[in-house]
């Protein structure tokens, strides 16, 4: 459960993560809290988190019971932390929070299994809310089916009356169609004061949150009713098939959303960008595409089918064909593949060609370089207009330890050869084909490193006879 507390404006903001079964992981058959679950590569609760502070929400208290230790872990480091060692219900959690409540603050209490919430949502909730001088508000929706939810009971006016946990209501209340989101606002001093007059007089034998709604309204102050969700926004997860549901729905927001700002994305349905990621205008993405974490492509790229990049950067006009990308960087005007795989701490220049088949782990590679394929360059600083052959092995590790090997600016590296770091080859030096390089290449030399050719006159007719001799004598 996520609260957020405000003086004039939304300043403060808790996130408890509530404890029943169902956060113990026993429907999502998991070990950790579901609230750690990753929707488009971020847990929900920060989700719910970023949301928030979108929506005008800075600071953070967080409520933890089971999996504290995992749920610590993920969220923001300035986020305050409070602890439920008891598990008693809703009220019961967003009470260990009261001593960081200020009477003139506004409280408001969201889900943190709730990450499809959007913020405009919240931002209407919080207009509504402050505007009309309410000292309470629950934000609801209508639905078809409200079974499984609390119902919104008004009165014969339209007023709010209270809330009724399904297990809790008759067959008349039952049958309404309103539901409580379990998203509230609340006056500072009007919530601390309801929550020390909480009971568990219910079928769970909870304190509920829902009770503090009506407790305000009978003391005399205005209670309000905000009908502004879809009910794909409250979905809360708690199965692996409901994380799996959150998952798609995110993905077509996330896919819409960059379409809208001038993204063609040929196929939305298959196609996984990450909450996080960041696309320039004009850029293709194609099929089957990943583009995960704090990933960054410019403007006018072309991401190639089936392609994937995590946490990296990818500089305008650059094509990536069928190719693997993980915490790197690729200039402008270059292409990568296909079938390339640029490992961790890569950083490709401009007007680059990283060819079919080529890996790339740990090196730096100058502007208008190329290594057009079949090339494996590890632990290099390569410079700019560098040739790198086909099935060119920069031999990087000698069983224990791992060398770096320097090629300057101009250099000719030839098909088959393997630079053996710690290894220095100078401003336009030149390495023959077939090379196996040891030592530093001087400035413009030709390095050749293999033996010379022997050809051996008749050998082919010589062994013959002598295979033929030997079968006869068996």
């Amino acid at each position: 459960m996520l609260i957020i507390e405000n003086i004039q404006k939304l300043k403060r903001f808790f996130v408890r993560n509530i404890e029943t079964q169902e956060n113990k992981g026993t429907r999502m058959k998991s070990k950790s809290p579901k609230v750690v679950h990753k929707v488009c590569g971020k847990e929900m609760v920060n989700h719910v988190i970023d949301i928030s502070n979108k929506a005008g929400v800075n600071d953070v208290v967080v409520i933890l019971g089971h999996g504290s230790e995992t749920v610590k872990n993920v969220i923001p480091e300035k986020s305050i932390v409070v602890m439920q060692t008891e598990q008693l219900g809703t009220g019961h959690a967003v009470k260990m929070a009261k001593e960081t409540i200020n009477d003139e603050d506004t409280i408001v209490v969201l889900c943190g299994d709730t990450p499809l919430i959007e913020k405009e949502t919240l931002e209407k909730l919080f207009a509504y809310h402050l505007e009309n001088e309410y000292m309470a508000t629950v934000l609801t929706t209508k639905v078809e089916d409200p079974t499984g939810y609390g119902r919104v009971i008004r009165d014969s006016e339209g007023n709010f009356e209270k809330i009724v946990e399904q297990k809790d209501a008759n067959e008349e209340e039952l049958a309404v169609n309103e539901i409580n989101s379990g998203i509230y606002c609340f006056k500072g001093d009007k919530l601390k004061e309801a929550l020390d007059l909480l009971d568990n007089n219910n079928a769970q034998g909870e304190y509920y949150l829902t009770d503090t709604m009506k407790i305000i309204k009978d003391k005399g102050s205005k209670v309000g009713v905000f009908v502004g969700a879809t009910i794909e926004e409250l979905m809360g997860v708690n199965s692996r098939v409901q994380l799996a549901q959150a998952e798609a729905i995110m993905r077509k927001r996330i896919n819409k959303k960059h379409m809208d700002n001038g993204v063609t994305i040929i196929n939305p349905e298959n196609t996984y960008i990450e909450a996080n990621v960041q696309i320039g205008k004009d850029t293709i993405i194609e099929p089957g595409v990943m583009l995960r974490g704090n990933t960054e492509i410019g403007d006018e790229c072309i991401i190639g089918m089936n392609s994937s990049i995590t946490n990296s950067k990818i500089g305008n006009f650059t094509e990536v064909k069928i190719s693997t990308i993980i915490d790197s960087a690729v200039g402008e005007n270059t292409t990568v593949g296909p079938y390339a795989y640029l490992r961790p701490n890569s950083n490709v220049g401009n007007h680059v060609k990283i060819g079919d088949f080529v890996e790339v782990k740990n090196a730096n590679i100058g502007d208008y370089s190329k290594a057009s394929h079949l090339s494996y360059i590890g632990d290099a600083d390569v410079g700019k207009d560098v040739n790198i052959g086909c099935g060119v092995v920069f031999v990087n590790y000698d069983g224990k330890n791992k060398f770096r090997s320097v090629v300057e600016d101009g250099a000719f590296i030839g098909s088959n050869s393997n630079l053996v770091a710690p290894v220095h080859v100078k401003h336009k030096g030149y390495i023959a084909t077939g090379s196996t390089i040891t030592d530093d290449v001087p400035d413009g030399a030709l390095a050749i490193a293999r033996q010379r050719q022997v050809v051996k006159e008749g050998w082919v007719a010589k062994k013959e006879a002598r295979d033929t001799k030997k079968e006869n004598n068996k």
